[in-house]
Formats: structure tokens, sequence, C-alpha cells
């Protein structure tokens, strides 16, 4: 009976001692060794054997990158205004038994640095510039952060500032600012729709001006021709007249009475004071008398055609 106890005992032991030396490590992860309290290697992913009794897990390392938040705090800048800021970091360790042994608790010691620095960077720049230039911000922290997490085993491989908050005095007035310099825009692009449209309107009653001066100028020039034209008619019908009386012609005479007798008569038949028109006895003897007008005239003007048509044998001008 004492025997059979110790059998079982000693296959308990043995059943123990399996399942203490055999140890699988999950993707992702890296365990550290250690025996009789010192580090002695590290164990990746998969089955690995220990000796039981001698050697015991020491760390469990996460290898995958990790999100760490980095808590809010307010920060004064270098034109004293007082901003509140808070951030976060993208690590992941490279070295399992760095992280482990070089450092105590990784994450509070990586959210302290990043805090100060965010102290640092931030309080070195103006509100503007704080606001404006997030990623220069972002760029400077990251280099500064990786490079003193760099002994502790650990990369970092990206830090966003998450929020910046302003008071609320200087928030307003910013929204001022911005108003006020919207409005100014606005009043530019208005002045300058303005400026183009006056000089547009300008324009375009100096070619109007331009044009109607063209215009009168072609005009007048067609009214000097037709008075010239005229005056020659008239000069060439009085010649005619006159080279008539010369001769003896009765009705020449009658030419120029008739002339006078007609404006004579136009006036006093258009004159705004007349109520009643009191025609001459002798209508017969106006008629005559302006047949006989009109005999010189057209005389007078078969002559003036005669004189503007081309001699004979004379080369017509080319059409």
């Amino acid at each position: 009976m004492g025997s059979e106890l110790v059998v079982v005992a000693l296959v308990v032991l043995a059943i123990v001692l399996m399942f203490s030396s055999v140890k699988v490590i999950p993707q992702g992860f890296e365990y550290t060794v250690e025996r009789f309290g010192r580090y002695t290697n590290t164990m990746k992913p998969g089955l690995h054997f220990i000796v039981p009794f001698v050697d015991r897990i020491g760390r469990r390392m996460n290898m995958m990158e990790q999100v760490l938040d980095i808590p809010a705090q307010e920060v004064i800048t270098r034109d004293n205004a007082q901003v509140t800021t808070d951030a976060v970091a993208f690590i992941q360790i490279m070295d399992a038994a760095a992280a482990a042994y070089e450092v105590h608790n990784l994450t509070r010691a990586i959210s302290n640095l990043s805090m100060t620095n965010v102290r640092t960077v931030i309080g070195s720049l103006d509100l503007d510039e704080v606001l404006s230039n997030r990623d220069d911000i972002n760029e400077r922290l990251l280099r500064v952060i990786d490079a003193a997490t760099q002994p502790w085993g650990v990369k970092v491989t990206r830090v966003e500032i998450k929020d910046l908050e302003p008071p609320a005095d200087i928030t307003e007035a910013m929204a001022r600012q911005m108003k006020a310099e919207r409005l100014k825009r606005a009043e530019i692009l208005t002045a300058e729709g303005d400026k183009q449209s006056a000089v547009l309107r300008a324009e375009g009653e100096k070619q109007s001006a331009i044009l109607e001066a063209e215009g009168r100028k072609e005009a007048a020039f067609r009214d000097a021709e037709a008075r010239e034209r005229e005056a020659e008619a008239e000069a060439k019908a009085t010649a005619m007249v006159s080279e008539a009386i010369a001769k003896g012609d009765v009705q020449a005479i009658n030419y120029f009475v008739a002339q006078d007798y007609v404006k004579a008569f136009e006036k006093l038949a258009i004159s705004p004071q007349q109520k009643t028109l009191i025609l001459p006895a002798e209508m017969s003897a106006l008629v005559g008398t302006i047949g006989g007008v009109g005999a010189l005239a057209k005389q007078a003007f078969e002559g003036v055609k005669d004189d503007a048509r081309p001699a004979s044998g004379s080369v017509p001008p080319a059409g």
C-alpha cells in the first residue's frame, strides 16, 4: 500500500514537472526567462522548455504596436498664453529585455517623458505658432521622445497632439479677429468690384463718345458735301438764268421773282399767327410763273448732269 502511494506521488510530480517545463508563447508576445532571479534569455513565440524550479518566466512583454494616451495638461506659451493640450503616442517594444529591465513601469515613464517634452516644445512657441504649426510640433515631439526611449528598447512611431484649447477670452478675441479679417476681405473685394465696374463703365462711355463723335463727323461731312453740291447746282442755275436774262428771256427774269414769291407765300402759310389764308386772285399767273421756273430748273440740272458725265473717248474708271 505504501509503495503504491509513492508511485502515485511520483507520477503526479512528473506531470507537474512536465507542465511547468513546457511553455507556449503566443504570437505578438515575448517572455523573459529568469534563473534564480537573474535574466538569462528571451523566448520568442512558439513552444519552449525551461528547467523546473530553476528557471521561471520573468516578464511577459507585448511586442505589438500600442497606443499610449498622454494626459491633458496646461502649458504656457512663449507669449504667456495658457493653453490646455493632450496628446497620443504610438509605441512598439523592439527589445523585450531592455523594456523589461532598463526602466520600471514603462508606460508611465513614456507618458511623463511625453508630457515634459510637450511643455518644452509648446513653451518655446507663440500662441499663433502653436495653433498653426501642429505638424511641426508633432515632428519635434516624435524626434525627441524616440531618441529618449531608445535605451529602453522602445520605438516611438508617432506622436500626435489631440487637442489645443486656448482660454475662453483668447478664443473670443480670435473669433472677433477672424470676423474682422473676413469683413475686411469682403470690403476689399467689393471695392475691387466697384473699381472694375467703374473702369469698364468709363471705357464703355469712352467708346460710345468716340463712336458718337465719329458719327457726327461723318454726318457733318455728308451735310457739307450735300450743301456743296446744292450750292454748285444753285450757282449753275443762277449762271444759266443770268445768261438767259442777258439774251432777253422773260422767263429767266420771272425765276428770281418766283423764288421770292414762293418763299414769302411759304412763310405766310406756316405762320402760327395766321388764322386765315388769302390766296392770290390770279392763280393762273402763279402757276405759269412756277411752270417757267420749272423749265429753267430742268435746263439747269440737265446742264449739271452733262458736266458730270465723262468726256467722250475717255476711259471709264475701273469698277
